[in-house]
């Protein structure tokens, strides 16, 4: 491992939204070969690396039958809509050469392996890559909730949340232009103003495991390298 990087074991979360790219809801394959390109520069430094990918990008574009549903049956749809992004994404990284896992939370022997912990992690030690699918295999957890599950199961050093954004503000920076970047937060001070970093479920769990959480922009190609490296960009939520 390079000398330079800041983390050993990460865990990177990322937006279904964010594969949609400009698009209004799919995939977009400029999108998935640059997320790509930009996971095997971090793991050519050595580091180990797990994802977990939403699905806002897949449901999106059946979210209105899905109102008609209740909630449990949406929730299950959702979940699948996970797998079809890290499918792609497994897809996107072996075309440029790097070892990948899907791991789900709902068994589907066909097209990847179940989700067993001591399985996820000799994966990561041999350096594959490993893709968390189908969030935690429960209605009613979001993906961050799942990404921060996971994250404490393997032992990651730290939560690395992909946004359109550089980091965590006061508001909206993309509605409001006096909205003020925070460099460093505590758990508590999300809780209590209500930012949006990630759901209740997920900073509690994040909290009480001690566990930090760096929001930085994942759209401009680079950061990714650049927040394993230890380059204060980003906002960094922590005890």
């Amino acid at each position: 491992m390079s000398n330079n990087v800041a983390y050993k074991r990460v865990l990177l979360k990322l937006s279904g939204e964010s594969l949609a790219g400009t698009d209004k809801y799919g995939i977009n394959l400029d999108v998935l070969r640059r997320f790509a390109g930009d996971v095997k520069k971090v793991v050519d430094l050595g580091l180990e690396l797990a994802v977990v990918i939403g699905g806002g990008n897949i449901f999106r574009g059946i979210s209105a039958a899905a109102r008609e549903m209740d909630r449990v049956s949406a929730d299950y749809m959702g979940m699948l809509a996970t797998v079809i992004n890290s499918m792609a994404m497994q897809n996107a990284l072996e075309n440029v050469g790097v070892d990948t896992r899907v791991l789900t939370a709902i068994p589907m022997d066909q097209i990847a392996e179940p989700f067993i912990r001591r399985r996820a992690v000799r994966h990561l030690e041999k350096k594959r890559v490993v893709i968390f699918a189908a969030g935690t295999g429960n209605p009613y957890f979001t993906t961050d909730t799942a990404a921060v599950l996971r994250a404490v199961e393997i032992e990651a050093e730290v939560i690395l949340k992909g946004t359109r954004v550089d980091g965590v503000y006061t508001a909206d920076p993309e509605k409001d232009p006096d909205a003020v970047k925070y460099t460093e937060l505590s758990y508590m001070k999300v809780l209590e103003d209500s930012l949006r970093v990630m759901d209740t479920t997920a900073i509690t769990l994040s909290m009480d495991n001690k566990l930090p959480i760096t929001v930085f922009n994942m759209e401009k190609e680079g950061n990714l390298k650049r927040v394993v490296l230890g380059e204060p960009i980003g906002t960094k939520v922590r005890g």
